[in-house]
């Protein structure tokens, strides 16, 4: 190589490795973009009362909310987000579209925690009930899983309902109004919807769904360890403190969300608290389970390897 190629080549060089380190620079220096729903009990107390700024000194945090799990990880594959809270049935949805998502923790199961709800002067009184019947859900969500194992349990096909893909707030005005049958829908606006006397549960998750709740990542959020390590630490803080001071965790969550105390109090009362920990075999295999259901319903292509998807710390 001639001495002028050479200098060509070591100048590219450096420049290559100059340029990854602004990258990694931008990476470090940018916010920590965390989104979160009304039912992401820890994060939301982990916002609220700032336990990041300890267990992740130094780190700029931007907190965003939406309404359900499929809006948090269409923002995470684009790359507006880095982290997100969502139910077992988004990342499914998410994973068959190719879109670039990571589990990296779950907490405890909650299968009390969602229900199909129906007007409490309505005639149905049994999932069998629910065909030709009116059902809104959010699309992609855990209530959509929810529904297809009732239906699947009642012996009956999805094309046996008339499915509305409605956001929680979309469909508690519906409801309200008296155009559907039935709702499927997760805690708090279960228990909201419970506290004003105008629903009846049809059935719970209890037997039907596990109703897991899943942390998730970007790529580039899993390739720094440090950060989830964090992240787990103050979630499973948060998580310790609202159990050992439910009232003032109720009254701080019905300030943040809007949710009415009575209705605070009674999503927290069935929710089951425990540390966020990384997905073990048992759980990839439940979540598999869950992939398989919407695959042999033809409510995505084909079923997606959970696994694949899985972050291994």
């Amino acid at each position: 190589m001639g001495s002028g190629l050479h200098r060509r080549h070591l100048l590219a060089l450096a420049g290559a490795a100059a340029g990854g380190l602004a990258r990694s620079a931008r990476a470090e220096s940018a916010p920590l973009r965390i989104g979160y729903q009304k039912s992401s009990v820890n994060l939301m107390v982990t916002r609220e009362r700032r336990l990041l700024d300890a267990a992740l000194p130094g780190t700029a945090v931007k907190w965003v909310e939406f309404p359900a799990g499929p809006q948090i990880l269409e923002a995470l594959a684009v790359g507006s987000l880095d982290f997100g809270f969502t139910g077992d049935t988004p990342p499914v949805f998410a994973q068959a579209a190719g879109k670039d998502i990571w589990y990296v923790g779950l907490e405890p199961p909650k299968p009390a925690s969602s229900a199909i709800l129906v007007p409490h002067d309505s005639s149905l009184r049994a999932l069998a009930d629910l065909k030709g019947r009116r059902i809104a859900l959010q699309k992609g969500s855990s209530a959509h899983y929810l529904v297809l194992r009732a239906l699947d349990a009642a012996g009956l096909q999805w094309s046996d309902i008339t499915p509305l893909y409605l956001a929680p707030s979309d469909a508690r005005a519906a409801f309200e109004k008296g155009a559907l049958d039935a709702w499927g829908i997760w805690d708090p606006y279960y228990a909201a919807a419970q506290i004003d006397g105008r629903a009846r549960v049809l059935a719970t998750g209890q037997g039907l769904s596990s109703n897991n709740s899943f942390y998730l990542a970007s790529r580039e959020l899993t390739r720094r360890p440090e950060l989830i390590e964090g992240l787990f630490a103050a979630l499973s803080q948060a998580d310790a403190w609202g159990k050992a001071n439910l009232p003032r965790t109720a009254r701080l969550l019905s300030d943040a969300t809007g949710v009415p105390l009575a209705g605070t109090l009674r999503f927290l009362d069935r929710r089951i608290s425990g540390p966020v920990t990384a997905l073990k075999p048992s759980d990839i295999a439940d979540q598999q389970r869950v992939a398989d259901a919407f695959s042999r319903a033809g409510l995505i292509p084909r079923p997606p390897r959970v696994a694949d998807a899985v972050w291994q710390p």
